[in-house]
Formats: structure tokens, sequence, C-alpha cells
């Protein structure tokens, strides 16, 4: 990761410098909830999942191995006995470049109508164009943090919400959204969001986008909806993200808060970010759902954590209790919720 916040453009695309006047106090007030029982979230075998996934090979689209990855993820799922939808589609990239990608969705609770959606991407970036050796530039991505972090905790929620005596009472959907990090990190022409001139995807966010626009189900919406970028180094920082800020801030209270109360507040850092465009932006913009982006960033720099898009982003970056501080906070969150 570079020092600066500016100008920072891929997995995540920082597409502002945070806001040194937001960042400098918190405007929120911390609020006691009551926290309902909920199950166990292992950090260890959220762990594994990363370290299975690895072992997989970097799972970029048009790849062997990213049939394989999707087909691991779908395997757990059902495994544990989830509802699984998946969604095959085919977009063109920035390069022109046909992109064969694959969303998938685990449903947990189908019954339910209030519905809470949790997500992140499982694809990994083709090359490594952060990382300080040019020789490492056209190498891929191993994706241990970014991207395989999040599956893990997704993977793990549904271990844990499946087996549990006591299932939550309302929905919850666990979205992989696939080719993410498929960006050039330059400006693409047309790449601007319909309705919002100031959100350009620079070529980042297909799968997203898609789903935004053809979501796994006619009609389908949820009361919030949470992303999960970069979830699993050691020491995570994780600041309230601008336009999570900006289009969902009773979910970014309501996270921080549960967070609080688990005991989780090194890491869920009461501090504003810049505005990041990520996986989270179609869902707000298109499906107009509410939802928000946990993702790392340096509370000192505002910048993304070192190894980011680099041959290095492997599992010696991988924390169980970094894992453990995400997911069980948001399977509190699930637990917490009423229909």
């Amino acid at each position: 990761m570079k020092t600066t916040f500016l100008a920072i453009l891929a997995c995540a695309l920082v597409s502002t410098a945070c806001d040194d006047k937001k960042s400098s106090s918190s405007e929120t007030t911390q609020t006691e909830t009551k926290l309902v029982p909920a199950p166990t979230f292992s950090g260890d075998s959220a762990y594994a999942f990363v370290n299975d996934q690895i072992a997989i090979g970097p799972r970029v689209p048009n790849t062997p191995a990213h049939i394989r990855g999707g087909d691991y993820i779908v395997a757990k799922l059902k495994s544990y006995g989830v509802e699984v939808i998946e969604q095959p589609f085919t977009v063109k990239g920035w390069d022109g470049i046909m992109v064969k990608g694959r969303n998938i969705i685990g449903v947990i609770n189908p019954q339910a109508e209030k519905r809470i959606l949790f997500s992140s991407h499982w694809d990994s970036r083709r090359f490594s164009d952060q990382d300080s050796l040019e020789v490492n530039h056209k190498k891929p991505v191993p994706a241990a943090n970014d991207g395989a972090s999040g599956v893990a905790v997704l993977l793990e929620m549904a271990r844990a919400i499946q087996q549990a005596k006591t299932k939550p009472t309302v929905g919850v959907d666990l979205v992989f959204f696939d080719a993410e990090d498929w960006g050039n990190g330059e400006k693409a022409v047309g790449d601007k969001e319909a309705g919002h001139p100031d959100i350009d995807y620079v070529g980042f966010c297909l799968g997203s986008r898609y789903w935004a626009k053809n979501p796994h189900k006619p009609g389908y919406t949820a009361y919030y909806g949470v992303l999960l970028d970069m979830v699993g180094a050691k020491g995570a920082t994780f600041l309230k993200e601008g336009y999570s800020m900006q289009f969902a801030p009773s979910v970014v209270q309501t996270i921080w808060n549960t967070a609080s109360q688990l005991g989780y507040s090194q890491y869920f850092v009461d501090k504003n970010g810049g505005t990041i465009t990520d996986d989270h932006l179609a869902p707000n913009t298109i499906a107009k759902i509410p939802m928000i982006d946990i993702i790392h960033l340096n509370a000192l720099s505002g910048g993304f954590f070192h190894d980011w898009h680099t041959a290095e982003d492997d599992m010696h970056n991988i924390d169980p209790n970094t894992l453990k501080a995400v997911g069980q906070t948001l399977v509190q969150a699930a637990y917490n919720e009423q229909p």
C-alpha cells in the first residue's frame, strides 16, 4: 500500500482523500442495544476458508482456477444446507475482453420477508500493478485479503448460523460478487453511473453492477446491506467509508455500535474515511438498497493495507482475530434485527 490516500485506484478505487474535518472527530453518538444470543463465529474456521481459496490459486475470471473457486463457494454453502442461486453473466471489460462471471447467492431463511444482505467479491485481480517489483506486475494477485477474506467471513457466517439451534428472525442473503477487480485503474470512457456522474467505476465492479440491474429474484430488496472488502489483515482498521455515510449512515451506526459493544472498537474505528468506489455503490444507486462498505483503511494515512494489489497478498497477511471481529459483529447484527 502506498502512503497516500489520493489517486489510488483498483479493487476498491479511492476517489477522494479523507475528509480532514470529519475525520478529526466523530459526529455519531454511541448507543447501547440489547444484544440477543447469537452463535459463535470462529476466526480459525474463517482462516481455513481463506487458505482453501489460496490453495486453488488466483481466481481470475476466464481461468480454470476461477471456475474451481466458484465451485468451492457453492459446495461449501450447500454443505451447510444453504439455498444457492448462481447467476452467470458475460460482460465486456474496459479492454474489450468478454468477461465470464458468476455471482453466487446463498439464501438463509428464504421464507422471511425482511432480509439483510451481506456480500464480498470473490475474484482475484489479474495483475499485481501495485507491487514494488516491476517483474511482478503481470502476475495475478493471490488475493488472500483482497477477496478471499470477505468470502471466508461469509462462509463462516453460513456455517455458524446454519448449525445454531436458533436462526435469526430475518432473512439473510450472502452475495458473492464476481469480476470486481477487472478494472484498469484509469479513466474508462462511458463507465460512469447514470444519475451519479461523480461516480466513475473505471472498469471495476462488473458483477455487482450486473446484479443490481438483474437481481437474483424479481423485485428483490433488502432492509440494508454490508459489503466486506479486505477484512482479514493483522491489525486492520475500518473507518466509516464516505459513500456509506452518504447513502446509509444509520447502517454504519448500527454496525459500529454493535462492534463497540462486542469489544471490537480497535478494528471498527470511530473516524470518517474517504469515499471508495466499490461493490456497495451499485446496490445503493441502482437497486436502491442502503449498503455500507467495511473496508481496511489505515487510520493515519487513509490508505489500504500494505500488500494491496501485489503478489504478496497471501496468507502471511491473514489474522483469525480480525476475521473473528468482523464476522462476530455481523452475526450479532443479523440476530439483533427484528422482523
